[in-house]
């Protein structure tokens, strides 16, 4: 079992950083968009759809895609990033309204806005990945290793610490000292991208300029905790479809939701950030 994780994780990232570097931008955003039509046929499946629901739900989804996707491609920028910034403004207050209270509750809400949520799960999550790797893959991916370091931080800080769960009834395993240590990993982390953006001209200097890096640390914070609610609310959505994995797609590793679950609630929220900082220095 192990070793099947450590080879599907190893193929991953490297069609992942192959693609992320070396694609043209037409080309990431169909790979992106596979991957996303994928998370979407695993929503339908925790959110435990009737045959006919699951039907539809797909159906709008593919179309939903192939028209952000033809959209993007046909290079109508004014358009998608007016689109871009509608979905993470959707996606920002999902996040820190609607999730979190659904989570405190433990509510089971309708299927239509089980439906509803599964596209504010997936779709600004794309717009992200397409739109953060146009302003540079590097600020992508080091978005991305922002929830990485967060989730190993955890996780080791959790099997050596862990003491006071965190949320028993969603994700049993997960405790507050773990969520702690995540925090620790990715101050570490901000605190190193800070220091080499200070010392060297990189794509991440204009984030890390002000006030000597601690805003942009400060964000990194904020995000690492919506990293946690993102996998909180896939495992919460799990456990009300019975399911332990949300599909069985990468061997080794469950489905591609069990592998994004973070990245959903904080790609969205970075690239917004983003997008509005860029304005304003552009103002």
């Amino acid at each position: 079992m192990l070793r099947t994780r450590v080879l599907t994780a190893v193929v991953i990232l490297a069609v992942l950083v192959a693609m992320l570097f070396a694609a043209p931008a037409d080309g990431w955003a169909l790979f992106v968009l596979a991957a996303a039509l994928l998370a979407g046929w695993e929503w339908s499946r925790l959110a435990a759809m009737a045959p006919a629901s699951q039907a539809i739900f797909l159906a709008l989804s593919g179309a939903i895609g192939a028209a952000m996707w033809l959209l993007y491609v046909r290079h109508a920028a004014a358009f998608f990033e007016q689109l871009a910034l509608g979905g993470f403004a959707l996606a920002v207050a999902f996040w820190v309204l609607v999730a979190p209270w659904w989570l405190a509750r433990s509510l089971r809400p309708a299927p239509f806005l089980r439906a509803v949520a599964g596209w504010l799960v997936v779709w600004p999550t794309w717009l992200a990945f397409v739109t953060l790797r146009d302003a540079s893959p590097w600020v992508l991916l080091a978005t991305a290793a922002l929830v990485w370091i967060a989730d190993i931080a955890a996780y080791f800080a959790g099997r050596r610490f862990g003491r006071h769960k965190l949320a028993p009834l969603v994700s049993p395993g997960k405790t507050w000292e773990g969520v702690a240590g995540a925090f620790l990993g990715v101050a570490a982390y901000g605190a190193a991208l800070a220091a080499i953006a200070r010392s060297h001209d990189t794509p991440l200097t204009t984030i890390f300029a002000p006030g000597h890096g601690l805003p942009a640390v400060g964000a990194m914070l904020a995000l690492a905790a919506l990293s946690v609610e993102g996998d909180l609310f896939e495992s919460w959505m799990k456990r009300g479809a019975g399911l332990k994995d949300s599909s069985r797609l990468l061997p080794g590793h469950g489905g591609i939701l069990d592998r994004i679950d973070a990245l959903t609630a904080t790609l969205p929220v970075a690239a917004l950030a983003f997008a509005l900082a860029a304005r304003g220095a552009a103002a």
